[in-house]
């Protein structure tokens, strides 16, 4: 094998491996993109599946504590792709075949711009529905306070 073959057998995504070094990125960055990317779609209530969620509430009340980016995501990321699994919560009302679409085109936009990696699956379970309660503040108020 020649020296330029070896080099075509490391190419990890376009512009990760140069003359000057190679990038590598770790699952947990996939992961928190991923998470990040998912959570900005309108109709996601949360991700994770109910144990999860439970102890990121109990992790908000703590003070200096931040929620887990990545709660609700699992990552497998390779040289060249990476794959994702998702659970999340939607909100009542909302097509969940139209929210997955919209989930996935999110989620594989983030990864494939930031990292270069090629997202080959975006796998979604719909764990739950959020159906707000009567003693929920409400988002929006028309009403002055």
């Amino acid at each position: 094998m020649t020296a330029a073959e070896k080099t075509v057998d490391l190419v990890v995504a376009p512009g990760l491996v140069t003359d000057q070094g190679t990038t590598t990125i770790a699952d947990v960055v996939v992961q928190k993109i991923a998470g990040l990317a998912t959570r900005e779609v309108p109709g996601v209530h949360a991700l994770g599946g109910g144990a999860a969620r439970a102890l990121g509430a109990l992790r908000d009340r703590s003070p200096g504590a931040s929620a887990s980016a990545g709660q609700g995501v699992a990552v497998e990321v390779g040289e060249k792709q990476a794959a994702v699994d998702l659970e999340i919560v939607v909100e009542y009302g909302v097509p969940i075949a139209d929210l997955s679409r919209q989930v996935r085109r999110s989620v594989i936009g983030a990864i494939e711009r930031m990292t270069g990696l090629e997202v080959v699956e975006v796998n979604i379970n719909v764990g739950d529905v959020h159906i707000p309660s009567a003693d929920e503040e409400p988002t929006t108020s028309d009403r002055v306070r």
